[in-house]
């Protein structure tokens, strides 16, 4: 993997001086882990003038598995006290080595920050790199892919064996704890964002944060989890129906949805405008008189973050890739009621390669539990 980390950064090297910036200073943690292989709390990567890459640390790496496994290539710098700042070291190393221009991610640094690298070296010209990392992130490779496969494979388990238990009278807050718990169990590093459980009037809502509502038979149950394997995180959600045969509203509902997230899927394909891949989804739902009830987006990308581009929206700008992975998670929440998510995680592929590839292959068949 060193290699893999070493042209990641000579990519970003050669973006950098195309743009007339001799060095970067990456503080983002997503981004530092894409190119460093590990990201120690605090951390932040120089890409310094003559070819020369550090990480700055406070403190050494614990070498806990949420950090990742850093390249060995890199240059390790650890600071110490209470004050010290990597940031600013590494941009003090960078003015010392008599770079230029410093390419910083100004998204991500703070404004007492900025003028701390300012200060620290103030012959040294700060540039915005912008979001050129997170760009160079959006197309994975069949590393990165193959262990989304197995975060999705984890979260599917978890998953299907909550399904096998008695839910009647328990709340949401238990079974959400309960998931991760079994994620972890199965070999996730942890969730790869809080669990949703949500039933009857909560469910079909977005990011629902468990309550102590006990599930009641009758009730739509709706669950969305991920986990996190080696830094790179996976999205599930299913709708379920508790203890008896769904009523017919519910069966409507369910097959609307349904039907919005196979259109959605179906629209994955390289070269597929990403408002378009939403449009598919979103028009399924609009037409059947919920636009109101749908979220401002119907998908997003997935990686070494939950929610990163591209986004799936009625307004995103930009073409999807092959290798590209994303979510297809419309929904709609009807008040006082409840609803219905489906949600899934599927990598763009060519249509000679099969098409999309899903990856979280638990049933979508609305079970009644």
């Amino acid at each position: 993997m060193s290699d893999v980390y070493a042209a990641r950064r000579g990519l970003l090297r050669d973006r950098c001086a195309a743009a007339g910036n001799d060095a970067a200073l990456i503080t983002r943690p997503a981004n530092v882990r894409y190119l460093a292989g590990g990201a120690p709390r605090g951390a932040v990567l120089l890409l310094g003038p003559g070819g020369e890459d550090s990480l700055f640390t406070v403190g050494p790496p614990s070498g806990e598995l949420d950090e990742g496994r850093l390249d060995e290539r890199l240059r390790l710098s650890v600071l110490a006290g209470p004050r010290a700042d990597a940031a600013v070291a590494a941009a003090d190393l960078a003015g010392s080595a008599r770079a230029d221009c410093l390419a910083v991610e100004e998204h991500h640094l703070t404004v007492a920050r900025h003028r701390a690298l300012h200060s620290v070296a103030p012959r040294l010209r700060l540039t915005d790199l912008g979001t050129a990392v997170e760009q160079q992130r959006l197309v994975k490779d069949e590393e990165e892919i193959a262990c989304l496969r197995i975060a999705a494979e984890i979260a599917d388990q978890a998953l299907g064996e909550l399904l096998e238990s008695i839910l009647v009278g328990r709340t949401e807050r238990h079974l959400a704890l309960e998931l991760e718990r079994r994620l972890v169990d199965h070999g996730a590093d942890g969730p790869a964002f809080p669990t949703s459980v949500g039933t009857g009037p909560h469910s079909g809502r977005a990011r629902h944060r468990p309550s102590d509502r006990r599930v009641e038979e009758g009730d739509f149950l709706t669950v969305c989890l991920g986990a996190n394997y080696r830094g790179y995180r996976c999205e599930i959600g299913r709708t379920f129906v508790i203890g008896t045969s769904p009523a017919d509203w519910q069966i409507q509902l369910y097959d609307l949805v349904f039907a919005a997230q196979r259109a959605g899927r179906e629209a994955l394909l390289p070269g597929a405008a990403y408002r378009d891949v939403d449009r598919a989804a979103r028009s399924v739902l609009d037409s059947a008189g919920h636009s109101e009830a749908v979220a401002p987006s119907t998908g997003h990308g997935v990686g070494l973050e939950i929610d990163e581009d591209p986004q799936l929206a009625p307004t995103a700008m930009g073409k999807l890739d092959a290798c590209v992975p994303v979510t297809v998670e419309p929904g709609v929440h009807l008040p006082g009621r409840g609803g219905v998510r489906i949600d899934d995680t599927l990598v763009v592929r060519p249509e000679a390669d099969g098409g999309p590839e899903l990856l979280t292959i638990t049933t979508k068949e609305l079970l009644a539990l």
